[in-house]
C-alpha cells in the first residue's frame, strides 16, 4: 500500500530541520500546477481552436531563441519522468503518493504548456494584433520557476539535496539546475516571444502577397506596422516618449517660480517620506526588543515618541500623513496649471484645424475624447510621481536593507516575489488593454449617439421616431456594458494572481524569520520588523497594480486626446507671412483651381476682378462652385493652383486673422451662440460699446423687433439660434457684420432660405451695408443682383458668362434661360394663390 508522504515525511509540521516538509512543498506546489493545468491553460487552449486562423509555414520565423524555448520544454518534460523514476527507485522500492500526484500535476502541465506554446506558434486570433505569448502561458512557466525558486529556502535542511552527501543527493541537485535553467529561460525568452507571428503575416493567412496587394491590403499592412489606423492597437506604452515629449513642457510650470518652488518641495516631501518609511519599523522593533531585554523607561519612551511622530509624518489606514498632506495641498495649484495649459492648447489647436476637418468631425466624441484627454492628465501625473516612483523607491530600499541587515534570503525572497508580482500586473495588464480601449470606442459611440438625437430633436419628432432612437442608444448601452463585462471580469482575475504572489512571499519570508527566532539568530523584534515592514511595503504594492492600470488607462483616455493633437492644420501661414494692409479694397482671382479630391475638380481655371467699391454676383446651378470662391477668399481652404489677390497682394503670403479682419461674411445658414442677442451682435467687435451695438441694428432693421422683445437685449437665442425666426437670425448676422465693419463683404445666398416679404426687408439692409464696400453675392434668387455691377455665371466649375443684367439677357445664353425659369415659377406660384384668394396674378409678379 503506498503512503501519501511515506514513512519518513509528513504533511505537517511545515518547516522541518531548517527547511520546508518535502511533502508538505510537493502538494502545495502540485496543487498550484493543478490549478494552472485545470483553469487558465484549456480555456486559452479552448479559445485558440475555436477563434485562431493558421498561419502558413512560410510566414513563421524561425529563431535561436524560440529553438530554446522548445528545447527548455523538451528538458523539462523529460525530467519530470525521470526523477520520478529515481523517486521510485530509491524509496524502499515504491513510491510516494505524494510523488505521483507531483509527478502527474507537473506533466499535464508541461504537455499542455507544449500544446499551447505550438499553437500560438502557429496560429493567431486575428482581433488581438499583439506579438506576445498569452497571459495563460507566461504565469504557467512563471509558476515553474517560482516553485524551484522557492526550494532555495530549504538550502540547510539535511531532508533536501542542496548538501550532496550522497549521490542521490548530486542526481537530485543536477535535476533541480535543470529544472531552475529551463524554467528561467523560458520565463525570459518569453517576453520577447520570437516564435509568435507579427500581426502583417496574419493578414497573408492562406492568401498570396500579390493577392493582397491587389485587393488593397499593402495599405492595411503598412498601416498596421506604423500603427496609423483610428483605433490604436498593442501596448498603451507605445509611443509614451512621444506622449510625454508633449506633456513635458506642461509639467515643469515655466515662468512661474512659485509654482516651482511647489514642484521643489512636492519632491522633498516625497524623499522624506522614503526615509520614514524606513524607520517607523526600526523604531517598532526597538520598542519591542526594549520591552522584551528591559530597558530604561527613558529609553522605552523615548522611542515610542520617536515612533509616533513617524507615523504622524507616515499616516496609515484612513490618513494621509503628514508629509502626504502638504504634498496634496501643494500640488492642487500645480496640477491647475497643467491642466488649464493642456486644454487651452487643444483648444487652440482645434480652432486652428481646416474647415474640411470641422465638416467631418463627430462633435460628441470630440468633446469626449477632450473630457477624458484632459481628466487623465491628472491622474498619469499623480500616479507616476506620487505613486509609482515611491513605491519602486520603497522596494530598493526594503531588499538593500534585509539583505545588510537579516540576511540575502530575505532579499532573496522580496526581489523574487516582487518581481512576479509586476510581471503578473504588467502582463495581465497588457492583456486587458484592449478592453479597455473597446470600452472607450463604445462609450465614444454611445455618447455620439445621444447628442446626434438630441441635436436632430425636431428631426426625431417630424418621423414620431423616439421609441426608434431609444433603442438604439439601448443597443449601444448594451453593447458597451459588454466590454465593460469583459474588462471588469479581467480584473477579477489580476487581483486574484496579485493576492496569490504576495501571500506565497508572505508566507515563505515569515516562516523563514520565524525559525531564525526560534534558533536564538533573530530577536522577538525582528519577526516584528520583518511582519511590519513586509505588510508596510506590500500596501502600496497591493495599490501597484491600480497604478499601473490607472497609468494604462490614463494613457488609453488620451490616445484620442493624442489623435486630435496629430491632426495637422491643412491652412497654415508661411514662417515670413505679412499683415495685409488694405488700400483700394479690390479682389482678383487668377487663374484659379481647386478641387476637395484631386479626382474632382471643383473650379478649372476661374479669373475675374471686382474694382473698389463693386458689387459682383456668382450665379450658376447648385454644385457649380459659387460658395467655394467665397470659402477660398476667406482661406477656409488653400487653392491647388492659380493666385487670389487682394490689393495685388497673394493672400497665401499673409496672416490669416489679417486677411480676415477686413473680411465680413453673411452665410446663407446663420449659426448663432446660445447667448443673449447683444453678446451675438457684439461677437463682431467684442470691444464695441452698447450704443454701437444698438447702432448695429439698427442699421440692420432688427432693433425694433428686439425692443419689442421682453428682455430687449438680454433676450436669449437658444441653442444655435433656435428661438429666433429665419428672419430675425439673418438680420442679428447682418448686425453682427455690420458692426465689424470689413473692406470687403461676402453675401453667401444669405436670403435664399427666407419668405418673400422678409427677402425685401433684408435685401434692403444688405444693400445698404454694401454701400461704398468690394462686394460679392453669392445669389439663388437673379431678381435680388439684377443691379450689380457685374454677374459672373459659373457652370461646371467654369465661366460660362459674364456681364451685366441687360448684356446677360441679351446674350440669350444660361443666364438668360435661369431668369426666364424663375419668372415661370413664380407666375406658377402666383397662378395658384390667384386661385386661392382671388388676386391679380400681375400684382403678384411685381411683389415677387
Amino acid at each position: 500500500m503506498i503512503s501519501y508522504c511515506g514513512n519518513t515525511s509528513s504533511l505537517s509540521p511545515v518547516w522541518v530541520e531548517e527547511g520546508f516538509s518535502l511533502c508538505f512543498y510537493y502538494t502545495l506546489s502540485a496543487s498550484l500546477l493543478t490549478f494552472m493545468a485545470a483553469l487558465p491553460l484549456p480555456f486559452q487552449i479552448h479559445t485558440m481552436r475555436r477563434r485562431a486562423v493558421t498561419v502558413e509555414a512560410k510566414y513563421r520565423k524561425e529563431s535561436v531563441f524560440n529553438i530554446l524555448q522548445w528545447l527548455s520544454v523538451f528538458a523539462l518534460l523529460v525530467e519530470t519522468p525521470i526523477r520520478f523514476a529515481l523517486d521510485w527507485s530509491k524509496v524502499y522500492g515504491y513510491v510516494n503518493g505524494v510523488d505521483v500526484f507531483n509527478f502527474i500535476a507537473r506533466m499535464i502541465l508541461i504537455l499542455l504548456t507544449m500544446v499551447l506554446f505550438w499553437f500560438e506558434r502557429s496560429k493567431v486570433i486575428m482581433h488581438l494584433k499583439l506579438k506576445r505569448h498569452s497571459v495563460a502561458l507566461v504565469l504557467s512557466w512563471g509558476m515553474l520557476l517560482l516553485i524551484e525558486i522557492v526550494s532555495v529556502t530549504s538550502w540547510n535542511s539535511p531532508d533536501w539535496w542542496f548538501k550532496r552527501e550522497s549521490k542521490a543527493d548530486e542526481i537530485d541537485f543536477a535535476l533541480w539546475v535543470t529544472r531552475l535553467v529551463s524554467a528561467s529561460l523560458l520565463l525570459l525568452i518569453s517576453l520577447a516571444a520570437p516564435g509568435v507571428p507579427r500581426f502583417d503575416a496574419t493578414l497573408l493567412i492562406n492568401a498570396d502577397s500579390d493577392r493582397d496587394i491587389e485587393d488593397g491590403m499593402e495599405q492595411l499592412i503598412r498601416s498596421r506596422r506604423t500603427g496609423n489606423l483610428g483605433q490604436q492597437s498593442g501596448s498603451t506604452w507605445k509611443g509614451a516618449k512621444t506622449k510625454i515629449k508633449l506633456l513635458w513642457p506642461y509639467m515643469w510650470p515655466s515662468g512661474n517660480v512659485l509654482l516651482q518652488l511647489h514642484v521643489l518641495i512636492c519632491i522633498g516631501c516625497l524623499v522624506a517620506g522614503r526615509v520614514v518609511n524606513l524607520f517607523v519599523p526600526l523604531l517598532y522593533k526597538n520598542i519591542v526588543n526594549g520591552l522584551t531585554d528591559g530597558e530604561s523607561w527613558n529609553y522605552i519612551l523615548t522611542q515610542i515618541g520617536l515612533y509616533v511622530t513617524m507615523k504622524f509624518l507616515q499616516g496609515g489606514g484612513l490618513s494621509g500623513g503628514f508629509l502626504n498632506g502638504i504634498r496634496s495641498f501643494l500640488w492642487i495649484r500645480v496640477q491647475q496649471y497643467t491642466n488649464r495649459r493642456v486644454q487651452t492648447r487643444l483648444f487652440s489647436h482645434l480652432h486652428s484645424l481646416s474647415l474640411r476637418w470641422h465638416l467631418s468631425r463627430k462633435t460628441g466624441e470630440v468633446l469626449r475624447s477632450i473630457d477624458r484627454g484632459t481628466q487623465s492628465i491628472n491622474t498619469l501625473l499623480s500616479y507616476i510621481v506620487f505613486s509609482i516612483l515611491p513605491t519602486i523607491a520603497d522596494i530598493l530600499v526594503a531588499i538593500v536593507y534585509f539583505v545588510t541587515s537579516f540576511n540575502a534570503w530575505f532579499g532573496l525572497i522580496i526581489f523574487v516575489c516582487i518581481a512576479l508580482y509586476l510581471l503578473d500586473t504588467i502582463l495581465i495588464t497588457e492583456w486587458r488593454t484592449k478592453f479597455r480601449r473597446d470600452m472607450n470606442t463604445k462609450d465614444n459611440r454611445a455618447k455620439q449617439r445621444a447628442i446626434d438625437s438630441l441635436l436632430n430633436f425636431e428631426t426625431v419628432k417630424y418621423y414620431n421616431a423616439e421609441r426608434f432612437e431609444v433603442d438604439k442608444y439601448d443597443d449601444a448601452i448594451v453593447d458597451y456594458q459588454s466590454s465593460e463585462f469583459k474588462s471588469n471580469a479581467s480584473l477579477v482575475l489580476l487581483n486574484a494572481s496579485q493576492s496569490l504572489i504576495i501571500n506565497i512571499g508572505l508566507l515563505v519570508g515569515s516562516v523563514l524569520c520565524a525559525k531564525f527566532v526560534v534558533d536564538g539568530t533573530f530577536q522577538v523584534g525582528d519577526f516584528v520588523l520583518f511582519g511590519t515592514y513586509i505588510v508596510q511595503l506590500y500596501t502600496p504594492l497591493n495599490f501597484f497594480g491600480t497604478y499601473y492600470r490607472m497609468i494604462q488607462a490614463s494613457f488609453i483616455d488620451m490616445e484620442n486626446m493624442f489623435e486630435l493633437f496629430d491632426q495637422e492644420q491643412e491652412v497654415v501661414d508661411y514662417p515670413n507671412a505679412i499683415t495685409l494692409e488694405i488700400e483700394d479694397k479690390s479682389v482678383q482671382f487668377d487663374n484659379v483651381c481647386f478641387s476637395y479630391q484631386p479626382e474632382k475638380p471643383i473650379l478649372k481655371g476661374i479669373s475675374f476682378k471686382v474694382n473698389p467699391g463693386e458689387t459682383v454676383a456668382l450665379v450658376g446651378p447648385s454644385g457649380s462652385g459659387k460658395s467655394t470662391i467665397i470659402r477660398l477668399l476667406f482661406r477656409f481652404y488653400d487653392i491647388q493652383a492659380g493666385v487670389i489677390r487682394i490689393d495685388g497682394t497673394d493672400i497665401s503670403t499673409v496672416t490669416q486673422s489679417s486677411l480676415r479682419q477686413y473680411i465680413g461674411v453673411v452665410p446663407q445658414d446663420t449659426v448663432l451662440f446660445n447667448d443673449n442677442i447683444q453678446n451675438n451682435i457684439r461677437y463682431g467687435r467684442v470691444t464695441a460699446t452698447d450704443r454701437e451695438v444698438e447702432d448695429a441694428a439698427r442699421a440692420a432693421d432688427i432693433h425694433d423687433k428686439i425692443a419689442s422683445f421682453p428682455d430687449r437685449y438680454n433676450t436669449m437665442v437658444g441653442e444655435r439660434g433656435l428661438k429666433l425666426s429665419g428672419g430675425e437670425k439673418q438680420r442679428v448676422a447682418i448686425a453682427r457684420t455690420i458692426l465689424k465693419a470689413p473692406d470687403i463683404l461676402l453675401l453667401d445666398e444669405a436670403t435664399s432660405a427666407l419668405d418673400t416679404t422678409t427677402e425685401r426687408h433684408i435685401q434692403e439692409s444688405l444693400n445698404r451695408i454694401s454701400t461704398g464696400k468690394t462686394t460679392i453675392v453669392v445669389a439663388h434668387r437673379l431678381s435680388t443682383i439684377v443691379n450689380a455691377s457685374c454677374i459672373i455665371v459659373l457652370q461646371d466649375g467654369e465661366i460660362a458668362e459674364r456681364g451685366s443684367h441687360d448684356e446677360l439677357l441679351k446674350l440669350n445664353g444660361v443666364y438668360a434661360g435661369m431668369w426666364s425659369q424663375q419668372l415661370s415659377d413664380v407666375a406658377e406660384s402666383s397662378d395658384t394663390n390667384e386661385k386661392g384668394d382671388g388676386g391679380s396674378v400681375n400684382d403678384k409678379v411685381k411683389t415677387k
